[in-house]
């Protein structure tokens, strides 16, 4: 199965994107296919067996539009095209604005009914509304005309169709009425031109337009500043020469140069100098960060303190700023479950409205005779019934949602998890990684009574000594804690060996030093006697305990643990207050999985849990009737990712596991949970709003345009009404949707 995301180009409506999905998924080997009307998208899932690009690229012009593969978008060709865009609307508003108030202010006697003694006659002359109308329609109106008769020759309708029909029906009759007056007289019609009313309604529908365009660009503002944030150049050291490049000239394994200030150009590795580094951009963590030599460094992040050189790892595509744009963007363009109802009515609406409005039509002729109401509520009918309110109130709400997500530092997988993770009701915690810091770290170090405070630096080192020669994760934990306190040269060892699951040894100046189990020591003659007692306290504590002879007698102990992230227990606080029961699942013995547990204040354990039967443990959890939201870092966690209704992924962990999670934590702070949940509730609540403001315009909307009031309180909404109001209907959704851009977690 392959995957490609495309930009989609002469999309009008809800309906339109309707179209071009049913066109898309018809085609031979698709699997799947999502079209996202707010941020004109098409997601296609297709067998690269039975089907290609061409074809379903194809499928879509024969449907009447365009696309393009979103990947091979330049930013900056795009951002021209949409400012085009944009400055043509406005400009086709200010004209057809200033066409429609000449019109509309010379038949003011006509509409009223009253003789305004300062509007020059002249401008009541049906060949002068007449020169002035069609420009606005031809020009103006173009788009519309188009757009309908391509929607025509696929035997389809959309939004085009409509205000085609209601400005075209307008415009027509008008046309008769200026060349053939003498005709509608002998009928005994009224003679009147309604040339305003065709010119006002595609100026407002325009207008609508062009105010949705820039409201619908600030819903991908999180993309365009996650685009914004890449350096232009880059500073390189080639054949021992500095120069700086553009950054898109930079190849792997280049050698470049960063100093204090200047954002890293791309990924890679440090391999000369320290500093502090400002991730906040890219993981949401706002405490800068301190790297060495051997440390990842991510491109687009800023270097506070020092000058620093490190090797380009990742360039171009496969930068983790570029993949979290892609990951941004292929959410964005994804559809949500509760989105479902608004395409199906979507799918209807047009020709049901064409109905009604041919059905309103003869109505009022056959009851009144009245052509001239039966065509303004006909009209008003087919103007207000826009569609785009319904289209554009879950995706418009979902694009916003999910690019602050990604500010946040959160990037969610696609809409379906966005949606979910409000109704999630059991958190479940992988231990290592994940609540804990994920690394072994010595918590004390105790030596012998009488032991000086020099002689117990010096017993530090020769224990760091050994242990640096080890590739025990434990081993480690005992090195870093040396150079934690203070020492910096770590002397050589001789004859060293490694005691498989015991421990190791060698001579360090003529000392031998021993670290490992106290069983080993037991089994050599060393008498463990003189720290016991400590021992077992630390040992309650659910702290691993190693031992440290120097030549042949115990002179101090180690205790080394996992230690609960800073953050773990007050979240896990923090999603227990808000209703959710917070599970720990882990593969560690019960003791020491229980010690943690009780540490982050969390109730109930599942310990030594082995990793295939992790899947099986969320299964438990769902047959139970809970929602649950699986949270871990781990290869051995994905399969338990993929199973929970949501999966979580801590950012700082595996590949795999960020492959097979809905939602990842960049930062890896777990505080990063709570932001998704209500994030989540924020944006379901919003598209809710908007779904209610879409169904409410259209059910009032409509039946009042079909002139229901008409007889029982003589009211009858104008044309030019109707379009204004639908117009501003897309608008208002828009707007709602971007106050989702206020979202705060407090």
């Amino acid at each position: 199965m392959d995957n490609v995301q495309l930009k989609l180009q002469g999309m009008g409506c809800a309906a339109c994107a309707g179209k071009i999905e049913k066109a898309i998924n018809k085609t031979a080997g698709v699997i799947n296919c999502n079209v996202n009307f707010a941020a004109e998208q098409a997601t296609v899932n297709f067998n690269s067996k039975e089907t290609n690009l061409t074809a379903i690229q194809s499928a879509i012009v024969n449907a009447g539009y365009g696309s393009q593969v979103l990947e091979n978008i330049e930013i900056k060709s795009e951002e021209k095209r949409q400012e085009s865009e944009e400055k043509l609307l406005l400009n086709k508003v200010i004209f057809g604005g200033i066409i429609s108030s000449i019109l509309v202010f010379g038949g003011l006697p006509m509409m009223t009914g009253l003789n305004i003694p300062f509007i020059p006659h002249w401008l009541h002359n049906f060949w002068l509304q007449l020169i002035l109308t069609t420009p606005v329609m031809v020009w103006c109106g173009e788009s519309f005309f188009r757009g309908a008769y391509k929607s025509a020759k696929n035997f389809d309708t959309n939004m085009n169709t409509l205000v085609a029909l209601g400005t075209g029906v307008a415009y027509l009759y008008s046309l008769f009425a200026t060349f053939f007056p003498h005709f509608l007289a002998q009928q005994g019609l009224e003679i009147a031109v309604y040339y305003e009313t065709a010119a006002v309604l595609i100026t407002l529908i325009l207008l609508g337009r062009y105010l949705e365009h820039k409201a619908r660009g600030k819903t991908s503002a999180a993309i365009k500043k996650l685009m914004g944030l890449q350096p232009k150049t880059a500073t390189v050291i080639r054949n021992n020469e500095i120069m700086e490049i553009d950054i898109n000239q930079v190849v792997i394994n280049d050698i470049i140069l960063v100093k204090p200030g200047e954002k890293i150009p791309v990924d890679g590795e440090i391999v000369e100098g320290e500093s502090t580094i400002d991730e906040s951009m890219v993981t949401g963590e706002s405490i800068p960060i301190n790297k060495q030599l051997g440390d990842q460094v991510i491109g687009a992040t800023i270097n506070k303190t020092g000058s620093f050189k490190f090797k380009a790892l990742r360039i171009g595509k496969d930068t983790f700023l570029a993949q979290i744009v892609k990951l941004v963007q292929e959410a964005q363009g994804s559809k949500a479950n509760i989105q479902r109802l608004a395409d199906q009515v979507t799918s209807v609406f047009v020709p049901v409205v064409i109905v009604i409005a041919i059905m309103t039509f003869f109505s009022w002729y056959l009851f009144t005779q009245n052509l001239t109401l039966a065509m303004i509520t006909s009209v008003g009918v087919l103007i207000i019934a826009c569609p785009c309110a319904l289209g554009l109130a879950t995706p418009t709400s979902i694009m916003v949602g999910t690019g602050i997500g990604a500010e946040h530092g959160i990037l969610i997988k696609d809409a379906q998890s966005l949606e979910l993770a409000h109704k999630i009701n059991t958190i479940v915690l992988d231990k290592t990684g994940t609540l804990t810091e994920g690394k072994p770290t010595v918590t004390n170090y105790i030596t012998v009574k009488g032991v000086s405070e020099n002689n117990e630096l010096k017993l530090l080192e020769l224990a760091a000594s050994i242990e640096q020669n080890s590739e025990h994760p434990l081993a480690e934990s005992v090195v870093n804690y040396a150079k934690s306190q203070g020492i910096s040269t770590i002397p050589n060892c001789t004859k060293f060996e490694a005691i498989a699951g015991q421990g190791v040894q060698g001579y360090v100046n003529s000392n031998l030093v021993q670290i490992g189990t106290k069983i080993w020591f037991q089994e050599i003659g060393i008498d463990t006697e003189i720290l016991t007692e400590f021992e077992h306290k630390l040992e309650s504590e659910a702290k691993t305990v190693i031992w440290l002879a120097i030549d042949g007698k115990i002179e101090a102990l180690f205790a080394i643990s996992d230690q609960l992230k800073t953050t773990s227990t007050a979240v896990v606080k923090k999603l227990q207050k808000i209703g959710l029961e917070v599970v720990m699942l882990t593969g560690d013995n019960q003791k020491t999985a229980e010690s943690i547990a009780f540490q982050a204040n969390i109730k109930k354990v599942f310990a030594q849990v082995r990793p295939e039967q992790k899947a099986d443990t969320i299964k438990l959890l769902q047959k139970q009737g809970k929602i649950v939201a699986m949270v871990g870092d781990g290869i051995n966690d994905a399969p338990a990712l993929a199973q929970a209704d949501v999966g979580i992924a801590i950012g700082t962990g595996t590949d795999v596991a960020i492959a097979a999670s809905d939602i990842t934590l960049i930062s890896g702070d777990l505080q990063g949970i709570i932001t998704a949940i209500k994030l989540s509730h924020a944006t379901i609540k919003n598209i809710k709003e908007n779904l209610f403001f879409a169904f409410i315009y259209n059910s009032i909307g409509i039946p009042i345009a079909a002139g229901i009031l008409y007889p029982f309180f003589g009211i009858l909404l104008n044309p030019i009404i109707a379009g204004f109001a639908m117009a501003m209907s897309s608008v208002s959704v828009v707007t709602n949707a971007l106050r989702l851009r206020k979202f705060s977690v407090k």
